[in-house]
């Protein structure tokens, strides 16, 4: 019979006592561990036992890491295509806290990959006699599924024994250290000088993990700063800011001559389980001779949650200013988050407590929070090949305007699984969803391989199904072998709470990309504008028409109702005249079956912005140059236009009921302002609305100034988004072509 974890053979386990506490035995031990300034852990990994097996070929490459707190203390080497490994290697280290236990952790190596988790064991030094030679035998498990999804996955033989060590003992080590010429060997015995070898060769070890293996992706958006000191003579500052997370470093741009600076940069950092989770901030000022120092700051990453993008103001030190960021921490490994789909279970308490907050009853409780959006992101399939052996390394981003949450990198694939779950906050439910999946490089830099815009307007809650990927400017599929995604949304909302928020200003964005002057956008733009500038011109000419009597029965009747409308002319009848529109969409809308539909299109063969059809190369630069001003003012022109037919568009999509949720809230306003216009003279409400504009600074002077209408018609999407809504058909692969891939993957094999 083989020992357990934490016992011998020689030795049982000691038992607990009464209810009442341990037993006695128990409590002398842990009287004993608590004499003592520190310990040193002698250990000796002997090897591996029935292991399981990562690779194709039925075997792995085990090694082991030995960490206390989340400190990697040891690494073992790698022994090749075993599963009964033989370490047969020592190693001894210092223990501060002999409460806390050592978890041993097996990995199946990879050159070049994500390392396989292997199983993980706890070794408990409060069981160890001190100055004993124990053999112990750890079952190895996965520590992220439940007790009762336990599978046995091997089990490691080790023996270990744990010496006491006094205070005397520190000091000399300490100053062996510092001293010149004097050796930890003449202050220590043999063991502690081990220890201070070994200990002095993890930096190196740890150097190159970081280099391989990487546990979280920090997103970091820089914003802006406020407030910060002035460091020249006029008063201001050159202001950038320096980040730095265990090895990796960042520096943001300058912003010249401001206390306020508006940086809007995004990037990523990533975080290693044996590095500091501290974020380090500096804020310098751009001098020519040196770059001057004008405050610092840290954040403790270890106390921010996964999963959840948090807006950070965080102030620098001395009272130097501000800095505002939005972080996430995101991209773990399956085998280490709650996320991983393969070990969730929905809780049924969990989902009935969602959708009682989101009750008509609880509407006002909370006016902020909207909705919840669940998105299950299981695998892709038909992915471009991004790298030089026909494979990518893709990773799949989820946005949902600022709120940013990534998946892990699956390595040297076309057809990922991520298998994880990720909920957002909705606080806007015409927000849009967008699904992004990136290659990963060594340098950390990304590649394009498809994208997916969803409103959550459209989402189809519990459905699982695949959505094409598209291009970047989401007009065709992206490349590859028609490239989709498998998800599952579900989004539940108040609908009362969300009316109320439609009808306020918009939460910007702070990641959208400015768009520059480009030919074929402004003249589309013009394109867009000359369409509604034409029913303008053709609803005159029909009115023109009436005056002219081109069709007598048409002007018969346009003057039989133009006498008595005039005459009994009322405010109130023109939101009644508007309400008659929608009325006569709804009417033709339900004869026809034409509702706008947000299912399955084929592709669209319309214009791409592409940066590859400008004729102008290198040769013409300086013309460019010397256009820099009328660019501006033709980018503003562009973008001017662009937001007139925007706005002209939300117009026509609001009565043809592109999105009924809108439509129906625009009619619910019209027929509230109809009432209010019968009953109170338009007098009335002309000096009601001129007071609240006048009182609203002094009542509310940190409101922001919105008109109902605008905020009501931004969230209505125009012809372009609706184009970049439209949902392609995802394309089944045949079951010969299954079978071709299967050959060539057997082949490569």
């Amino acid at each position: 019979m083989q020992p357990q974890p934490g016992t011998s053979a020689d030795n049982p386990p000691m038992l607990l006592g009464g209810p009442g506490g341990e037993c006695e035995a128990a409590q002398r031990r842990r009287a004993a561990l608590l004499q003592h300034a520190f310990y040193q852990l002698r250990v000796h990994l002997k090897r591996g036992k029935d292991l399981v097996a990562r690779d194709k070929s039925g075997t792995s490459d085990p090694y082991v890491k030995f960490k206390v707190g989340g400190r990697l203390m040891h690494k073992s080497k790698t022994i090749s295509r075993d599963l009964n490994p033989v370490w047969d290697e020592s190693f001894t280290v210092a223990i501060e806290d002999p409460f806390q236990p050592i978890q041993l952790k097996v990995f199946d190596y990879d050159w070049g990959l994500q390392d396989d988790f292997m199983g993980s064991a706890v070794l408990d030094l409060t069981q160890l006699d001190l100055g004993r030679h124990t053999e112990l035998c750890l079952p190895l498990h996965d520590a992220g599924k439940g007790p009762d999804h336990q599978e046995y996955m091997g089990e490691l033989v080790l023996a270990v024994s744990l010496w006491p060590r006094t205070q005397e003992d520190r000091e000399q080590a300490s100053a062996g250290q510092t001293g010149s010429g004097l050796s930890v060997a003449k202050l220590l015995p043999q063991v502690t000088q081990q220890y201070f070898q070994r200990n002095s060769k993890l930096s190196d070890v740890n150097r190159r993990l970081k280099s391989q293996i990487w546990s979280s992706v920090v997103t970091i958006v820089l914003v802006d700063g406020k407030n910060l000191l002035p460091m020249n003579m006029e008063g201001t500052s050159d202001p950038f800011c320096k980040f730095r997370l265990g090895q990796e470093k960042y520096k943001s741009k300058v912003a010249y001559g401001t206390l306020s600076p508006s940086w809007l940069e995004q990037f990523d950092l990533h975080m290693y389980d044996d590095q500091s989770q501290e974020l380090e901030v500096t804020l310098f000022d751009k001098e020519r001779s040196k770059d001057d120092c004008i405050g610092r700051c840290t954040i403790d990453l270890s106390a921010l949650e996964r999963e959840t993008t948090h807006r950070i103001r965080q102030p620098f030190d001395n009272g130097a200013g501000s800095v505002f960021l939005l972080l996430t921490i995101s991209g773990t490994t399956a085998s280490e988050t709650i996320s991983d789909l393969t070990t969730y279970e929905e809780n049924p308490r969990e989902r009935q407590h969602v959708e009682q907050r989101y009750a008509l009853l609880e509407s006002f409780n909370n006016l902020r929070d909207v909705g919840h959006l669940t998105v299950k992101v299981f695998r892709a399939q038909g992915l471009a090949a991004a790298d030089l052996g026909g494979k990518s390394d893709p990773f799949c981003v989820l946005e949902l305007v600022n709120a940013r949450l990534q998946t892990q990198t699956e390595y040297k694939t076309l057809a990922p699984q991520w298998n994880k779950i990720f909920t957002f906050n909705v606080k806007d439910i015409n927000s849009v969803l967008e699904v992004t999946v990136y290659d990963e490089d060594r340098d950390h830099k990304v590649e394009f391989l498809g994208k997916l815009a969803v409103p959550l307007m459209r989402v189809r809650s519990g459905e699982k199904r695949w959505y094409c990927l598209k291009d970047k400017n989401l007009t065709s599929r992206a490349k590859g072998n028609n490239p989709q995604i498998l998800l599952e949304m579900t989004v539940l909302w108040n609908p009362i709470r969300a009316s109320i928020r439609t009808i306020n200003p918009k939460e910007k964005k702070y990641m959208q990309s400015e768009t520059k002057f480009k030919r074929q956008v402004f003249l589309r733009n013009v394109m867009r504008l000359k369409t509604l500038i034409m029913c303008v011109i053709d609803f005159g000419k029909y009115l023109q028409s009436c005056f002219e009597w081109e069709s007598t029965p048409r002007s018969l009747i346009s003057l039989v109702l133009f006498i008595p409308g005039c005459y009994y002319f009322e405010p109130y009848m023109v939101p009644v005249g508007l309400l008659c529109v929608f009325l006569k969409y709804y009417i033709v809308l339900s004869l026809t079956g034409g509702w706008a539909s947000h299912g399955d299109d084929d592709d669209m063969s319309g214009e791409e912005d592409s940066d590859d059809d400008d004729k102008e190369k290198e040769g013409k630069m300086s013309l460019k140059e010397r256009l820099h001003a009328i660019q501006e003012v033709t980018q503003s022109v562009q973008n001017s236009i662009g937001h007139i037919a925007s706005l002209g568009e939300g117009i026509k999509n609001t009565f043809n009921f592109t999105v009924p949720f809108l439509s129906y809230l625009a009619i619910l306003m019209l027929v509230i302002a109809g009432v209010v216009l019968y009953w109170i003279p338009a007098r009335y409400l002309i000096m009601a609305w001129g007071i609240n504009k006048f009182a609203r600074k002094l009542v509310r002077p940190h409101t922001v100034p919105n008109n109902e209408v605008l905020d009501l018609l931004s969230r209505v999407p125009d012809d372009m988004d609706l184009a970049a809504y439209r949902e392609l058909k995802p394309h089944n692969i045949s079951e010969s072509e299954r079978r071709r891939e299967q050959r060539k993957k057997h082949k490569v094999n």
